[in-house]
């Protein structure tokens, strides 16, 4: 038997993997079963995976109990993720819209990023959302859209960058009053391990975060996963 890799003899056994003698190569490392098979998985498999994850798992969690390699399941979020949309799918018109910013960070904790989320004061939810630093440059996206809606008031924790879009009159600055949009994020910590506070799991990169919303959003939302899954 020869490593499948550098076709090098020098070969011994290392274990089982799924009831099949595993094999280590001396020369280069690599790990294998003699006559591997590839099984595609079920969709059923792929949809419990990503359950997982939508509920608070980590990646390397998902992999030790139920032995699917968390490359694997990443490759499935993001498969999925990036056919879902970034905008709101009714025409939902709050009258009343809050406006907050999640901060969370990406590859280590000097990288920080802000998820910017918007939600209807009296609905459950959230209508828009968008991830970059916290200038007003990353808020012009939301604001875009938002401007249209004409909502009588616009609720936010007072950041600077607010009053460069919101008019004085129409502008209401409460923590108290953002219980819904404070709500929502709490959710997106909860059921997204790498949004935890105190946690291992963390974003390694800024696509996987937004697939990773994405996905949580709709689940939340729909009760269920997309059906192309």
């Amino acid at each position: 038997m020869k490593c499948p890799q550098c076709n090098s003899n020098r070969i011994f056994k290392n274990g089982y993997r799924r009831g099949k003698q595993s094999f280590r190569c001396r020369q280069c490392g690599r790990q294998f079963v003699s006559n591997p098979q590839n099984r595609p998985y079920s969709s059923e498999v792929k949809q419990l995976c990503i359950k997982m994850y939508l509920n608070g798992m980590g990646l390397r969690s998902i992999e030790r109990v139920t032995e699917i390699h968390y490359t694997t399941v990443i490759n499935w979020i993001k498969e999925t993720g990036i056919k879902l949309p970034d905008d709101p799918q009714d025409d939902e018109i709050p009258e009343i819209t809050e406006i907050d910013e999640l901060q969370t960070f990406v590859g280590c904790k000097k990288n920080k990023f802000w998820i910017w989320t918007v939600v209807n004061h009296w609905n459950q939810g959230i209508l828009l959302w968008t991830v970059g630093d916290r200038s007003h440059q990353t808020f012009e996206q939301l604001w875009q859209i938002i401007k249209c809606w004409g909502s009588f008031w616009y609720v936010t924790d007072g950041w600077k960058v607010y009053p460069m879009y919101i008019q004085s009159e129409d502008h209401l600055v409460s923590k108290t009053y953002m219980t819904r949009v404070e709500g929502e994020n709490m959710r997106l910590r909860h059921y997204l391990a790498r949004l935890h506070r105190k946690t291992l799991c963390y974003s390694k990169s800024l696509e996987m975060l937004k697939h990773s919303i994405r996905l949580l959003l709709h689940y939340l939302r729909f009760k269920s996963l997309p059906l192309f899954i």
